[in-house]
């Protein structure tokens, strides 16, 4: 096992992780761990944009009653007005970096960038480079963040254990290089930005979902997870089984495209005043019900009434993805299905991205600032990895750090006896069947009766796999005794499987429904329901380990 320094370890880099870094360096030495396969987490596959008070046509004020009106009564009133408050400069410094956001070409414009609308937004506040919000913003990030003598980028790690001193306080991170040997990384402070939890379940709108490792990780410190229940689900994720995820973003609703059902019948006006501009929840469940009641697989998402040369401006990506799947969507409608997109839930911190574990700090999805609520409104996500990656920056460019004991090892990678485990191809059968577990008794409507044969369904498969992983260790001692083949996969499935388990337990404790929470046994909100659910990690510890 190697043993490294390190003044500030960011785990992740996204929008957040690197907005953070970049923002940080020049008062402090900077390590990113940003492994290959961020290319393809959430920030880069953003399509639809920033959300942010920019035209002076709008306000903070509606900025603000719109959030807390779409997060159903358990947004943090002060996270939202902090957020919102601090957009404006949130964007000015983008655009001071030289991110290629799209500009407004008409004779009359408010603001020299294009502005459109998306779900739950009574304005038009959502800027953007055209329908690759994410790709454009990476790009950028990641450009300055190469040129910075500050910043050391590594991208042969991937963080798979946090680390903590005698006393409780973080100390780095524990990872595996791409040969799967042990790195022991020791920071005075460390962030996570790992992203959200969507890859617990079946469909996603994310090639390479993250499945809650930061989650799992700070929650085993001791770190307190909050509202893991509000997993939002995308209303309109590509239908195409035989292809890779693709996201159809909300801003061709906010175009003016409509939902039809499989027969080519409008339905959202039947569901919500608001129609295809409701909030993502409302939609989810109304495509959800559409797809029932018609025995269908998918809904139709239809822009065929927009001028072609409308569509192929706005929509340059979205249109020639699709076309590469052989569908022409200036003239046919879109078949979409909702899938896991978000997760308003995650490890509870302060303004400043602060958990309640000394030196960690987490930033973007995987926090839960309060500023969602029980439903995440439309391009408030990328907002808020910028607001409060530069909210944390402050806070650590001030800290005193002080002392430091010496992080203490996880007794499970202590010993090569301990470094076996299953082939990946076994665990890929055991994230499948969590997955489908997950997607079956906590997606976008649930009951008790679900939830909780869940709950049980999960244990016998960690069982299941805590025998099979005893198995093929005693084989390997046999027949390779000094071979150490612990893999990413396998402490990937570790967190996945701790994370799962948690998320369906406060799902069942949740007597209402609210916001992403939609249970059917309890469809209102209801006073005595806890104002936001927490839990940790600590009593539940994998049986592998």
């Amino acid at each position: 096992m190697t043993h490294s320094e390190h003044d500030v370890l960011i785990i992740g880099g996204g929008v957040a992780g690197l907005t953070l870094a970049l923002e940080l360096a020049g008062h402090r030495c900077v390590t990113l761990l940003r492994p290959a396969q961020d290319d393809f987490g959430a920030s880069r596959w953003a399509q639809g944009g920033i959300a942010a008070v920019l035209a002076p046509t709008d306000n903070i004020e509606a900025h603000v009653q719109d959030t807390l009106v779409a997060g159903d009564g358990l947004c943090d009133e002060t996270a939202v007005r902090f957020t919102v408050e601090h957009g404006r400069e949130a964007i000015d410094w983008l655009i001071a970096l030289g991110v290629p956001f799209t500009p407004d070409t008409t004779m009359n414009a408010v603001y020299p960038y294009h502005l459109t609308r998306e779900g739950g937004h009574g304005a038009r506040r959502i800027i953007h480079a055209a329908d690759a919000t994410g790709k454009a913003l990476i790009d950028t990030l990641l450009e300055h963040a190469y040129r910075h003598p500050d910043i050391h980028l590594i991208e042969a790690w991937q963080a798979i254990e946090l680390l903590e001193d005698a006393q409780g306080r973080c100390r780095g991170a524990l990872c595996l290089d791409t040969d799967n040997r042990l790195q022991l990384a020791a920071a005075r402070d460390t962030v996570l930005a790992t992203g959200g939890a969507s890859g617990l379940y079946q469909h996603t709108t994310s090639p390479a979902p993250a499945c809650g490792e930061g989650m799992a990780m700070a929650a085993a410190l001791g770190a307190t997870l909050m509202n893991l229940e509000f997993q939002q689900f995308h209303p309109t994720c590509l239908y195409d089984p035989q292809g890779s995820p693709f996201l159809i973003s909300e801003a061709v609703r906010g175009e003016g495209g409509l939902l039809r059902n499989i027969h080519g019948v409008r339905f959202m006006p039947d569901y919500d005043e608001r129609a295809e501009l409701a909030p993502r929840d409302i939609v989810a469940r109304a495509i959800h019900a559409e797809m029932l009641g018609h025995e269908s697989s998918h809904v139709l998402l239809d822009i065929t009434h927009l001028e072609a040369a409308r569509i192929r401006e706005h929509f340059p990506t979205i249109h020639a993805h699709c076309l590469h799947r052989g569908l022409d969507i200036t003239r046919d409608p879109i078949p979409v299905v909702p899938a896991a997109h978000y997760s308003c839930g995650g490890i509870a911190t302060d303004l400043q991205g602060a958990s309640d574990v000394e030196h960690l700090y987490a930033i973007g999805e995987v926090a839960c600032t309060g500023l969602h609520g029980a439903n995440r409104m439309a391009s408030n996500s990328l907002l808020e990895c910028l607001v409060f990656a530069r909210s944390a920056a402050v806070k650590l460019r001030e800290s005193t750090s002080g002392q430091h004991g010496e992080p203490i090892t996880p007794a499970a990678y202590s010993t090569s006896s301990a470094h076996s485990a299953p082939s990946d191809e076994s665990i890929n059968q055991v994230f499948t069947a969590m997955r489908k577990i997950m997607s079956q008794s906590a997606g976008i409507v649930r009951s008790i009766e679900g939830l909780t044969a869940g709950e049980e369904a999960l244990k016998r498969l960690e069982e299941e796999y805590a025998g099979l992983y005893q198995k093929q260790y005693q084989e390997r001692c046999q027949e390779r005794p000094r071979e150490q083949a612990l893999t990413l996969a396998h402490t990937r499935l570790k967190h996945a499987l701790g994370l799962a388990g948690i998320l369906l337990r406060v799902a069942r404790e949740r007597r209402e429904s609210r916001g992403l929470h939609y249970n059917r046994d309890y469809p209102h909100h209801s006073a005595s329901a806890p104002t936001a659910s927490k839990a940790t990690l600590a009593s539940r510890r994998s049986p592998q380990q």
